[in-house]
């Protein structure tokens, strides 16, 4: 481990609180757990490199009116991290009737020992980051939909992290029986940082969770975080993840299927250019009879970047009457360029209708010329055939004004992006 990660968990073991039970456990964890390396299986294809070399200096200051991203016609409530704290206040907000929205350390006493039995509980297997996470963060954002309510605006949660700034950050989001809520997660930043900050994710009875994580650090940020979900019986999750590289990212994706007939899907899409890494390991455990998975990843990569997608669903003994879809396709730029795939299927079910593929292709060049001889710039053609691949899940999208704003940060994305 780095220096800074020593003195980190050395000053964590100072802290007491009303999360010192969940700390302490973290801690101790810590220290028995190994320091993945390259013989890791889950970090085979990603170095931590970025991570050992971080180091931590006084964060640069700034303030949140110049780097919120104003998006046409979506409607939200904001909410931001900046440099790990939590800055807004929540006094200020006009909440509609039946969200609630608080810091854990102003809850009362009964109500945080409420939160710290949620803590870490959709998934107690934590990586070594994600304990670091459990080991060093300061408080847990709580938002709450009460039952049979349908919450509008949405709630957009922001990250921004400025240079040698660290982020801890943990959000609590539970939903009540028939409650409706959409939340949308932007992570911004290129300087060196490093964010290891959590979603938990607790969908009711008959809810509709509409989820979007926006993993858009560059540059030298490292991330290292995730959003994990628990479904209630017949609840519904509608999930979309888009990423960009940076020196290190990894998002940790894990939904749990704890009631019947729930659903779940999930389309993901990552752009990586340069020497940029993203890694996204998702797991779904169908732990109960008659649920539903569909996930759809499509992966570009050009350049010298790397991708890995870790895709796996676990069909437990009692899972019954599972319909579960994995598929993964993905682009290559590049002869130098590298996608790292692994879909996996685990099931101990015999009633269950289950797929999963994947592919890695080339740009198809006889299309690009022939786009060329019909007058195309090079650079024009490539982004159309981009941006083809990519758009058919960004019209899935169920908000229509994200994908609008979302759209020509892709052009941009792709007119950087080079055949070799």
């Amino acid at each position: 481990m780095s220096e800074w990660l020593n003195q980190a968990i050395t000053q964590a073991q100072g802290v007491s609180d009303w999360l010192s039970p969940k700390r302490d456990l973290a801690l101790s964890a810590l220290a028995d757990i190994r320091w993945p390396t390259r013989k890791t299986e889950a970090w085979k294809y990603t170095s931590l490199r970025p991570v050992e070399k971080f180091s931590k200096e006084a964060p640069a200051a700034f303030t949140s009116a110049s780097t919120l991203t104003q998006i046409q016609g979506f409607e939200c409530l904001d909410l931001v991290f900046e440099n790990g704290q939590f800055v807004t206040d929540l006094a200020a907000l006009t909440l509609p009737e039946g969200l609630s929205i608080q810091l854990a350390s102003q809850a009362d006493a009964s109500k945080q020992a409420e939160i710290l039995a949620k803590f870490s509980s959709i998934k107690p297997e934590r990586h070594v980051f994600g304990l670091l996470n459990d080991a060093l963060v300061q408080d847990v954002l709580v938002i709450e939909v009460a039952d049979n309510v349908s919450v509008a605006p949405a709630i957009r949660l922001t990250s921004i992290l400025g240079l040698a700034a660290q982020a801890h950050t943990r959000v609590l989001v539970v939903l009540g029986e028939h409650a409706k809520l959409t939340v949308s997660e932007h992570y911004q930043g290129n300087e060196e940082s490093l964010n290891t900050g959590f979603v938990e994710y607790e969908i009711g009875a008959d809810a509709r969770l509409e989820h979007y994580r926006f993993a858009l650090q560059t540059g030298k940020a490292v991330s290292l975080g995730g959003s994990h979900f628990q479904l209630a019986e017949r609840a519904d999750l509608n999930s979309t993840l888009v990423g960009f590289g940076s020196d290190l990212s990894r998002v940790d994706v894990d939904m749990v299927h704890a009631g019947e007939n729930a659903f779940a899907k999930m389309n993901a899409f990552y752009l990586l250019d340069g020497k940029e890494l993203f890694d996204l390991h998702a797991t779904v455990e169908h732990a109960v009879p008659h649920g539903t998975t569909e996930e759809n990843i499509r992966i570009i990569a050009a350049d010298q970047a790397k991708a890995v997608f870790n895709g796996r669903i676990h069909i437990h003994r009692d899972a019954q009457k599972t319909l579960a879809e994995l598929n993964n396709r993905n682009l290559l730029m590049s002869n130098k360029a590298e996608i790292n795939t692994k879909p996996e299927l685990e099931i101990y079910a015999d009633d269950v209708r289950c797929a999963h593929g994947a592919t890695v292709a080339e740009i198809d060049k006889k299309a690009l010329y022939y786009m060329q001889s019909r007058g195309i710039s090079r650079a024009k053609a490539q982004v159309m055939l981009n941006f083809g691949f990519i758009n058919e899940l960004i019209d899935q999208m169920p908000n229509q004004e994200l994908a609008e704003w979302l759209r020509p940060q892709m052009r941009e994305k792709f007119s950087q992006m080079e055949v070799k």
